[in-house]
């Protein structure tokens, strides 16, 4: 009998994806999010950053090679899978990642471009109201 192991993510990517094949030509890539927590202790907000890095397979690692980037956010859902090795001095290494079974990409937002049309809108707004006072002073 399996034992529950599922985890639910978000956050941004720290660097683009690297996508590789296996020696039998299944796609893989791998990427790490950053996932911030803000909390209050008391004297004020604070913030911790977490990293995780992630691991996908077949045709999910096909679609995050092409889609992600450094920055876009991202929330992962899959499991996590602990790797075991010895370093070449001989010590145990022990590291713990993520397996998605499912990731949704969030929606790019053109910063600048959206900046700019609230701008745009601000300024029609203000020449509406300054052409509304106009009439009514005439």
């Amino acid at each position: 009998m399996n034992s529950l192991n599922s985890i639910l993510l978000e956050g941004n990517l720290t660097r683009d994806p690297d996508g590789k094949a296996t020696p039998k030509g299944v796609p893989v890539c791998t990427f790490t999010i950053a996932s911030n927590r803000f909390y209050n202790p008391g004297d004020g907000v604070q913030k911790e950053t977490s990293f995780f890095d992630v691991e996908t397979w077949s045709g999910l690692a096909e679609r995050c090679s092409i889609e992600l980037k450094k920055g876009r956010g991202v929330r992962v859902v899959g499991r996590l899978k602990q790797e075991r090795w010895q370093d070449p001095e001989g010590k145990g290494r022990v590291k713990v990642k993520v397996v998605a079974e499912h990731v949704e990409f969030k929606p790019i937002f053109a910063r600048k471009e959206q900046e700019q049309a609230i701008e745009d809108d601000e300024n029609e707004a203000s020449v509406v109201l300054e052409e509304q006072e106009m009439e009514s002073v005439l």
